[in-house]
């Protein structure tokens, strides 16, 4: 019987890392390349490799929102070979967003890992004569409808301008744009006021002088800005936003898959090496069980759902 077990037993280890094993592994990104979710899947594809034994490549499936890189996951064999790296947009804010989704996070989709937190930076223009975030929102408050430019309606940035006006009363004006470079040339061209975003899209921007860092929409300062102060530091509460990127896999993949696969990528994110790259683009390693994901995407999907709903914010 002990026999017949350990032999039961290895039949499924060695399923198991015959699974990892395979020629290669795709990791699906749902955005075009040269962005910060692309950026951040490069940096990882190597080294991922290398733990996992495979050729490890980026393959991009952007549009609609994330739909199309989520239902490329879906239709892929559930072998661990296909994983989707998405923003929280596509995973926790789409379904407050809208009324059908091709995809449902839940039931579709196991949790891996987190890969990175991308907490959100306000930046205005370095001619604006507000010192901190804090000023900017004193000067507002005389002001009528000061615009604030977001990456469209329900992105994250959009829901910080929103989170923004809840904790101060203040009215903004809220002016989407089609993606975040529009809408930071127009910051820089002194077009509207002021921008939340990603750190690794914004870093750049602050360390030529091109843009000036107002507050960090976090509970503790950013390692790549120490001298930013957050919202809560400067009086203003309720100003928490983390675009946190993660990896997904079908739901139909072997919990032991899916466990060999979390083991590699925080053997990655917690490489010296690989820290410094990430921290030097502004994005700060978070790896997690894939529980932990799970928690943080159920959070997410609440807390979004319920200011998205009562501010009736519809997707484009």
């Amino acid at each position: 019987m002990l026999r017949r077990t350990l032999l039961a037993a290895a039949c499924m280890l060695a399923a198991t890392t015959a699974a990892l094993a395979q020629a290669s592994t795709r990791i699906i990104v749902a955005f075009a390349p040269g962005g910060p979710v692309d950026s951040i899947a490069r940096i990882i594809a190597d080294p991922l490799a290398k733990e996992l034994g495979r050729s490890v490549i980026v393959d991009n499936k952007p549009g609609a929102n994330g739909a199309i890189g989520a239902q490329e996951v879906m239709k892929s064999a559930a072998d661990g070979g296909t994983l989707w790296i998405t923003s929280v947009g596509a995973a926790a804010i789409n379904p407050a967003l809208y009324d059908k989704l091709a995809y449902d996070m839940t039931k579709d989709f196991a949790p891996v890992s987190v890969v990175v937190n991308n907490v959100e930076l306000l930046v205005i223009n370095p001619n604006n004569k507000a010192g901190n975030a804090a000023e900017f929102v004193a000067n507002a408050r005389t002001a009528k409808d000061t615009p604030m430019a977001s990456s469209g309606i329900g992105s994250i940035p959009h829901l910080a301008i929103e989170q923004l006006a809840d904790a101060t009363g203040v009215k903004f004006l809220h002016v989407p744009y089609k993606g975040a470079a529009p809408a930071i040339a127009d910051v820089m061209g002194g077009q509207v006021a002021g921008f939340f975003g990603d750190v690794p899209g914004l870093i750049g921007h602050v360390k030529s002088g091109k843009l000036k860092p107002v507050g960090i929409a976090s509970s503790s300062r950013h390692p790549a800005l120490p001298d930013v102060k957050t919202f809560e530091e400067q009086g203003l509460k309720g100003i928490d936003t983390n675009n946190w990127y993660a990896i997904f896999v079908s739901s139909r993949t072997a919990p032991d898959v899916v466990a060999g696969l979390n083991k590699a990528l925080r053997s990655v994110l917690t490489n010296p090496e690989i820290k410094a790259r990430l921290l030097g683009l502004g994005a700060e390693p978070a790896p997690s069980t894939p529980a932990e994901l799970a928690a943080l995407l159920k959070q997410d999907t609440d807390k979004w759902s319920a200011l998205i709903k009562a501010k009736g914010i519809k997707g484009e």
